[in-house]
């Protein structure tokens, strides 16, 4: 296995978060915070991004999963509670069929099915051709402020601004073409884990449809809004997000 930056603080239950494209362990700041006085957190940083940017990159979803969960079995864990944002809420679906029984609870959040994401902001495709020609430094100045209401100017703007700008143009092609070629829509029916689904209402990422497809095809799921909110909810309402995810995993 890749040696991969972890966190690993507190203790109690086990809660592994896993975060999404551009991101880092950093980005989870919040929940690190409060979660800690609950939980045992684990808060990886995936090969390439934050601050395992040394590590050679992954260009699969299953890749990344088999990483988080190989990570999991070195700590002794055998059993823990689960969030991902974004793409790593692909990676958790993605852990959810692999190794679902290791699941207890799980949360998919800002995320869906379907790596190809219909209506986000731009293409995949899209993202691939002008993170190409414009080169990483354009991207990650273009794309982060997209995830919060108040673009960059969002009060917690500084911790998406300090992870993108580590990752390299590898790392980021290697992770869209992820996304793209990621499909778990047909798993949904085998995730038997009781599952949260969180999602703004201002996502430009990921739509409603995306979300209801979820909460629809999980069976032991249930679906909580944030109203005003846009695809980084635990950076824009730090707060009520920790007490939802809190409440839930209780």
């Amino acid at each position: 296995m890749q040696e991969i930056y972890v966190d690993d603080i507190g203790e109690g239950y086990p809660l592994v978060l896993v975060h999404g494209y551009l991101g880092s362990s950093e980005m989870w700041k919040f929940q690190k915070d409060y979660l800690k006085n609950y939980f045992r957190v684990i808060v990886p940083a995936l090969p390439g991004f934050g601050e395992s940017y040394k590590v050679k990159p992954l260009n699969s979803i299953n890749a990344m999963a088999n990483i988080i969960i190989e990570c999991v079995q070195e700590k002794k864990i055998n059993k823990f509670n689960l969030i991902g944002h974004s793409m790593g809420g692909m990676i958790v679906q993605e852990i959810a069929k692999i190794a679902g029984g290791k699941v207890n609870k799980l949360i998919c959040f800002a995320t869906g099915s379907i790596g190809n994401i219909p209506d986000r902001f731009e293409s995949l495709d899209v993202s691939i051709k002008r993170l190409k020609e414009e080169g990483i430094k354009e991207t990650v100045k273009r794309i982060p402020p997209k995830w919060f209401v108040n673009g960059n100017k969002a009060k917690n703007y500084y911790l998406c601004e300090k992870a993108a700008k580590v990752a390299s143009e590898e790392t980021a092609e290697n992770a869209l073409n992820a996304m793209k070629n990621w499909n778990g829509l047909e798993n949904l029916k085998n995730i038997k884990n009781e599952t949260l689904i969180i999602w703004g209402d201002k996502d430009v990422s990921y739509n409603f449809d995306q979300v209801e497809t979820l909460n629809k095809n999980i069976s032991n799921s249930k679906l909580e809004i944030f109203k005003d909110c846009c695809h980084n909810v635990h950076l824009e309402e730090p707060e009520k997000f920790n007490k939802t995810v809190k409440t839930f995993l209780e």
